[in-house]
C-alpha cells in the first residue's frame, strides 16, 4: 500500500494478514508484485487507482475496488462492488463451497451412469437376469437430475456463514 505503515498494519490485522508492504511509491508497486512472484508466491493485489493498474495486471489475482477508477476496474480480475474487503473473503468461501458441490454432483452423476446405464442397456440380463425397463431408467435419470439440483440448492445455507464473515461483536 502507499498508505502509512500504521494504517496498513491496522487493516492487515483486522483481515488476518501478517506481512505488509506500506509506504510503497506508485511506480514501485508492480515491481514489488514481480519480486514476490519471482520468489514463487501467489500474489493478490487490491487497488482502486490509476497508479494501481500495472500492479493489478501483474498480480496473479487483481482485485479492484468498485468505487475506484475505470482503469483499475478494467484491469482487475474481479471487482469488489461495495468496496468492503470482507467481500473478497466471502467470494473465496463461496467459490470453495461451489467447487465442493460440483465435485459431489459429478460423483453422483458418475455413480448413476456407471450403475444404471449398463443395467438399462441389458448388460446384466444374461449373466444375472437383471435389467431395467426403459420407463424406470428414464425415471431414475430424472430423479438423479432432481438430486443434483437439490444438492446445488443446499448452497443457499452457505449464505448465513458468509454473512458472518467480517462481523464483529459489539
Amino acid at each position: 500500500s502507499g498508505d502509512r505503515r500504521e494504517a496498513v498494519e491496522r487493516v492487515a490485522g483486522d483481515l488476518g494478514i501478517s506481512r505488509v508492504e506500506a509506504g510503497v511509491q506508485p511506480h514501485r508497486k508492480r515491481d514489488l508484485v514481480k519480486d514476490y512472484q519471482q520468489r514463487r508466491h501467489q500474489v493478490g493485489m487490491v487497488g482502486d487507482g490509476i497508479n494501481d493498474a500495472p500492479a493489478l495486471a501483474q498480480a496473479d489475482v487483481g482485485i479492484a475496488i468498485g468505487s475506484g477508477t475505470d482503469v483499475a476496474r478494467e484491469t482487475g480480475d474481479l471487482v469488489l462492488v461495495s468496496g468492503d474487503l470482507y467481500d473478497l473473503a466471502r467470494a473465496v468461501e463461496l467459490g470453495r463451497a461451489t467447487l465442493k458441490k460440483i465435485k459431489q454432483n459429478l460423483f453422483w452423476a458418475f455413480f448413476y451412469n456407471l450403475s444404471f446405464i449398463p443395467l438399462a442397456a441389458g448388460l446384466f440380463y444374461t449373466p444375472f437376469g437383471l435389467y431395467l425397463k426403459p420407463e424406470y431408467a428414464g425415471l431414475a435419470m430424472a430423479l438423479s437430475s432432481v438430486c443434483v439440483v437439490l444438492n446445488s440448492l443446499s448452497l443457499k445455507r452457505v449464505r448465513r456463514r458468509l454473512q458472518m464473515i467480517g462481523q464483529h461483536d459489539g
